[in-house]
């Protein structure tokens, strides 16, 4: 049976930054009590008073990695190195028996100083390489199935602390920040200790300021 407590917290689960902001006293409960009145009614399918609304609010429990916001602060403070790579390509490809051969020869005459990144899914393989070496990615991948390019792609990677993954929220701080300056992220890159995302060229500077700001929220 629904109540007012778990219509406001599915309410709020759907809107992470409105969350956040409810957590961090930066909002006006009777405001937001107002702004929750008719979805709120409509979902337990009777009138609901706005100061049973604000009750379940100031008792609603944020979830862990927003209770750990100090925690987390720490963790964003102890960022590692920001490295830019620009002049990039993307190339998508329908995944096949033959693909893993296909990419083989490509790392064969691969430039060890080139930008580089393989991700591999259920349907669809990515590799993401330096324009200089689109050339020896369209013969080792000539008898595949392209089904995506992209090119005007740059790359930032940051260098993440050892214990980032014991962190629950540092992904959804890095995501909030840029969704927050609305940018769109073409492809993400992780390994354990290393965070890489592809934007379009004309996004890379706003792209950067973001991750670099991080440290600083």
């Amino acid at each position: 049976m629904k109540t007012i407590a778990s219509c406001v917290e599915e309410l709020l689960i759907t809107q992470p930054f409105l969350e956040e902001a409810l957590f961090r006293n930066i909002i006006n409960f009777s405001a937001l009590s107002e702004e929750l009145q008719e979805p709120i009614s409509q979902m337990l399918r009777k009138p609901v008073k706005t100061g049973a609304i604000m009750m379940a609010l100031r008792r609603y429990s944020p979830p862990a990695h927003l209770r750990k916001s100090r925690q987390l602060q720490a963790i964003l403070k102890e960022l590692g190195d920001i490295t830019v790579r620009s002049n990039l390509v993307d190339y998508t490809f329908q995944n096949s028996d033959t693909l893993i051969e296909s990419h083989a020869k490509v790392l064969e005459h691969f430039n060890p100083k080139a930008f580089y990144g393989f991700s591999r899914g259920i349907y669809e393989s990515n590799i993401v390489v330096s324009k200089s070496e689109e050339p020896k990615v369209l013969e080792g991948f000539k008898t595949e199935n392209q089904i995506g390019y992209q090119d005007n792609l740059s790359a930032i990677s940051i260098r993440l602390p050892v214990n980032n993954s014991k962190i629950s929220g540092l992904y959804y701080q890095i995501f909030k920040r840029f969704a927050w300056e609305g940018i769109a992220l073409y492809e993400v890159i992780s390994t354990t200790n290393e965070f890489t995302v592809l934007v379009e060229n004309h996004l890379v500077d706003q792209a950067f300021s973001a991750i670099k700001n991080l440290n600083l929220s």
